[in-house]
């Protein structure tokens, strides 16, 4: 099934927009954005994936909690403790790159929760092939957060273009932009 070409901003929509290449830009950008919601938007048009392929969570108590996908956010949280790839970036503070995810020992778990469309509408789950991953850190390197972006498919093929360091480093930037957001301070 190939990717929807709106959604992978290749139609020269305003989700092909260019990504922001300095800290100062993408902070500009989160913050007009406000919410959880709107800011995994920004980002998905910024790394040109669906919305579902944006996840964002937040540390309490030694938990990582599912702000985004929406569905994600009542199918439970993530203890720091876990094998999961998540927890995993969490603990080690470490940016991770993964163009062959399927092969990683992970939680698929979350991958079975049924995505809705824009329109409401229930979505068939895909498996997620590739996937990047940041901690979301304060300036005294306190981890807020985990911030991840995957290329969701039915195949490898299916899921869309290998990312690239220039992604990874674009993804650090967005996990530095996202700590100054305030529902990322643990509370907000």
């Amino acid at each position: 099934m190939p990717r929807d070409k709106r959604a992978s901003g290749q139609d020269g929509s305003a989700a092909a927009t260019a990504p922001a290449r300095d800290l100062g830009a993408l902070e500009l950008r989160l913050a007009k954005a406000g919410t959880p919601d709107q800011c995994c938007a920004e980002l998905g048009k910024i790394f040109r994936v669906r919305p579902n392929e944006v996840a964002l969570l937040r540390l309490e108590n030694g938990l990582l909690k599912f702000l985004c996908p929406f569905e994600l956010s009542t199918a439970g949280s993530i203890p720091l403790s876990s094998t999961a790839v998540a927890a995993h970036t969490a603990v080690t503070r470490k940016t991770e790159l993964f163009n062959n995810f399927t092969r990683v020992k992970h939680a698929s778990i979350f991958e079975t929760i049924k995505p809705t469309s824009e329109k409401g509408e229930e979505l068939h789950p895909a498996t997620i092939h590739k996937l990047m991953t940041a901690p979301v850190l304060d300036k005294t390197n306190t981890v807020l957060g985990v911030v991840q972006i995957c290329h969701k498919g039915f195949d490898l093929v299916s899921a869309g273009p290998d990312f690239t360091l220039d992604d990874l480093q674009q993804l650090e930037l967005a996990a530095k932009a996202l700590s100054k957001c305030a529902f990322m301070q643990t509370g907000a």
